[in-house]
């Protein structure tokens, strides 16, 4: 009982010695490997490493989408399927995944009908994750008229749309330039500002991990095992060019040497 507590105490997400293997028709895949993490309310985490390092797996098993095969996770203080029940999270995909015959606000609203809210809290909800993420006035557009990065900030606005306190992303700009990136790099920092939630995010960028992190996990190849976590010294006001600043190549120094470590594990 009380390595439970230890486990749980303080923390939003709490890993430890966590393992996953799928059976495949090809044999065992060890997607995770003892991996023991802490992340606190109010952070923003990055997780970083090369393809198939288990990064989004370890989203997934958050999202209890994906099931351990060892060890032990929760989610503010509960099991994922707990807080799966609870919708205690938001989900934003690589992909902005909107359904192309329904209004952006109609595509923010989506979670909400399922849950049975009334539709004037709906509005209300809709309107305000509308203004979060700067799509005030866009709401009966379709998906089809509007950018790349709109797309994605109305996929972010339903994530934000029953208001959970974490929020889970699966690398949601890497399909976009870099000066689009850039620009929902920040507005992403000002929206975690605003909102106060907790962030878990995937990138294969180290500039992206290290400009908008408040820690940065650094994963190894299959089987995933976490090589380095690295607590950001910048301050939380971080404007782009932040990122020519010496502190700021620093942290990118020890990610990129992390992340070297990481593939002498392949041998």
């Amino acid at each position: 009982m009380g390595a439970q507590t230890d486990l749980t105490a303080g923390s939003v997400i709490s890993a430890k010695g966590l393992d996953l293997t799928f059976q495949t028709g090809d044999g065992p895949v060890h997607a995770l490997s003892n991996v023991d993490l802490e992340i606190g309310k109010g952070e923003f985490v990055s997780f970083i490493g090369p393809s198939g390092c288990g990064k989004t797996t370890f989203l997934r098993v958050i999202a209890d989408l994906e099931q351990p095969t060892g060890g032990a996770i929760t989610v503010n203080g509960m099991s994922p399927q707990e807080a799966r029940r609870r919708r205690a999270y938001g989900y934003v995909f690589q992909a902005a995944a909107l359904y192309p015959w329904r209004t952006i606000e109609k595509n923010v609203a989506l979670p909400l009908e399922i849950m049975g809210i009334s539709a004037a809290e709906q509005r209300e909800r809709v309107k305000r994750t509308l203004d979060l993420v700067n799509l005030t006035g866009f709401g009966k557009k379709f998906p089809w008229q509007l950018s790349g990065g709109m797309q994605q900030r109305a996929s972010i606005a339903r994530a934000l749309a029953f208001d959970a306190d974490l929020l889970l992303m699966d690398e949601p700009f890497g399909a976009l330039d870099e000066i689009v990136r850039d620009h929902l790099n920040e507005q992403l920092l000002e929206l975690w500002a605003r909102t106060n939630k907790t962030i878990c995010f995937v990138t294969h960028s180290i500039p992206e991990a290290v400009y908008l992190s408040t820690k940065i996990v650094v994963m190894s190849p299959r089987p995933g095992r976490v090589t380095d976590v690295i607590n950001s010294t910048l301050p939380k006001e971080r404007p782009l060019d932040i990122r020519e600043s010496t502190e700021f190549l620093a942290i990118a120094h020890r990610v990129r040497e992390g992340l070297r470590a990481g593939q002498s594990y392949e041998d």
